[in-house]
């Protein structure tokens, strides 16, 4: 394992982070999902990333079982809030976060959580009530770090000035990232280097769609997370990654991938977290030996003219939009939905 500071002043991180998001509690037996968490432990992975919206809170309080008895300073434990009981107006909210970090502690059976993350922006509630919610849990000492995730340059940017005013550590973003999905590059990402902000991304492998077992014009394999009883829809479905079109590419890219001798997932999770941005990626799992699999990105030199090469299979499909920032996107389809 490799290990990397999260932004300027946050914890250091495992380079490969371990998420529960749509597993545990929902799409995994209780056995397999502390399984997992063990295996990760086993493979050298201290970052793991939950939320009180993951399975109604089951995800934390599975976590927790997890890792119970593990010595709490060798790992960093990292939850969100904003989702849990519904997104909404005053999902950030001072009250709203009082309650639910509460909540997530108990849950995950710690005194307190290395990095709080505000899950989407909230247009209902003042930045400065969070913010300022967020630095009460800091001084009560219930979170080390705060954090967003999908959230858009120009709300950064404020949450971080904020941060400073109150001497907040604002440490990090969660954006979801992949070889099919670069919409933080043009905005996002600058605007977090000059911030000192890291990126703990999500969906490196795009919901499984960049492991190659999706196929164009044929049914989603049995079992596969696209069909899934909950979890296809945010992780797939949503963004069009199941069109024909992004699977015939995928497939290009799978081929060249295999002729340079290596296989697609490993490949994208290995380009997923080049260059300095990208602290950690965070990886979900149905079985224990997906994650080791999933360690050899880690020793995956990228072969700049394989990279020009892939670049050019997905050219068509790679979307890069600014504005399909999730919180955004959710924004956009709330008011088409009220204009209706």
């Amino acid at each position: 394992m490799e290990y990397r500071r999260l932004g300027t002043d946050g914890p250091v991180v495992s380079r490969i982070a371990f998420g529960n998001s749509l597993t545990a509690g929902n799409q995994l037996a209780d056995a397999n999902a502390l399984a997992c968490v063990r295996a990760a432990l086993d493979a050298g992975i201290t970052t793991f990333d939950t939320a009180d919206a993951y399975a109604d809170g089951r995800a934390e309080e599975l976590l927790g079982r997890a890792l119970r008895g593990v010595d709490r300073d060798s790992v960093v434990v990292c939850t969100k809030v904003g989702r849990g009981g519904g997104p909404g107006p005053g999902a950030l909210s001072a009250g709203r976060i009082a309650t639910s970090l509460d909540a997530s502690l108990r849950r995950l059976g710690t005194g307190h959580v290395d990095l709080y993350q505000a899950h989407l922006y909230d247009d209902s509630t003042p930045l400065e009530e969070t913010m300022g919610a967020f630095a009460d849990a800091v001084r009560a000492g219930k979170v080390r770090c705060v954090g967003v995730s999908e959230w858009a340059a120009d709300e950064i940017g404020r949450a971080a000035g904020l941060a400073r005013e109150l001497g907040v550590p604002l440490v990090a973003n969660q954006p979801q990232y992949s070889l099919l999905w670069r919409v933080i590059e043009a905005e996002v990402i600058p605007a977090c280097t000059a911030l000192g902000i890291g990126q703990m991304v999500w969906s490196p492998l795009a919901g499984g769609v960049l492991t190659g077992k999706y196929r164009p014009g044929q049914p989603p394999p049995a079992g596969s997370r696209a069909v899934a009883a909950r979890g296809g829809e945010v992780s797939i479905r949503r963004f069009d990654f199941l069109d024909d079109a992004v699977l015939t590419a995928v497939s290009r890219a799978a081929d060249l991938a295999g002729r340079a001798g290596l296989t697609l997932p490993r490949l994208a999770l290995a380009w997923a977290l080049r260059g300095e941005a990208v602290a950690t990626a965070v990886i979900g799992a149905s079985a224990p030996e997906q994650i080791t699999r999933n360690l050899a990105a880690l020793r995956t030199p990228l072969d700049p003219e394989l990279l020009h090469r892939i670049d050019a299979a997905l050219a068509p499909v790679v979307v890069r939009d600014p504005a399909l920032t999730l919180s955004r996107m959710l924004r956009a389809a709330s008011l088409t939905q009220t204009a209706r």
